[in-house]
């Protein structure tokens, strides 16, 4: 099982969010500490680091995997629109 750590930005998205997509997030953020490539998850590209991303409804959760240190930085979490910009 790998270890969450939350950015700056994921962070502040959990404390702003509806309750609703919080619990949605929540729950995605906790199947991936389980399996971090879960079958929707895709790498962005583009990134200098391996960046990917997977999807809760319109929302992106990015993440980046630390094998040697079984830790996922969840470095962002919005709306597509607004997490590639």
């Amino acid at each position: 099982m790998y270890e969450i750590i939350l950015g700056k930005h994921a962070k502040k998205f959990l404390k702003t969010s509806e309750k609703i997509i919080r619990s949605r997030v929540i729950d995605k953020i906790k199947q991936l500490a389980e399996n971090p490539f879960p079958t929707d998850a895709k790498r962005v590209l583009g990134e200098v680091e391996k960046i990917y991303r997977i999807r809760v409804g319109d929302y992106r959760i990015t993440y980046i995997l630390y094998h040697e240190n079984n830790e996922i930085l969840i470095v962002d979490i919005d709306k597509r629109a607004k997490i590639y910009s």
